[in-house]
């Protein structure tokens, strides 16, 4: 696992991985984060364990773009997921059956 170099969302994403949810998942995820802590960042979810790299998925089935502010804010549940999905707040293109699994996937605080 990479060092999320101080990026507090991914730190939290990684920690809050609840493996039991991810059964048979083989995927990998892309996350472009604009805002105060900007990066590019990729989830891997293979045999329930999720690792986190910095940079570009070779090979991503989704891509999830938004804010560092948007995101916290999910991730703490002080925005809904779904609610800033429709706001506009977050861009998800490719797997849309992963995307409404995504959150499952972690513990929101």
């Amino acid at each position: 696992m990479v060092d999320p170099k101080g990026n507090e969302f991914i730190s939290r994403m990684a920690s809050a991985f609840i493996p039991e949810k991810a059964a048979g998942l083989d995927t990998s995820i892309q996350i472009n984060i604009t805002g105060d802590h900007a990066g590019e960042w990729y989830l891997v979810i293979k045999d329930q364990q999720c690792t986190v790299h910095e940079g570009m998925a070779p090979d991503a089935r989704l891509q999830v773009s938004a804010n560092s502010d948007d995101l916290m804010n999910i991730f703490t549940g002080k925005l809904d997921g779904m609610q800033a999905f429709m706001q506009g707040k977050i861009k998800v293109a490719g797997d849309m059956s992963l995307a409404m699994k995504l959150l499952g996937l972690f513990k929101m605080h």
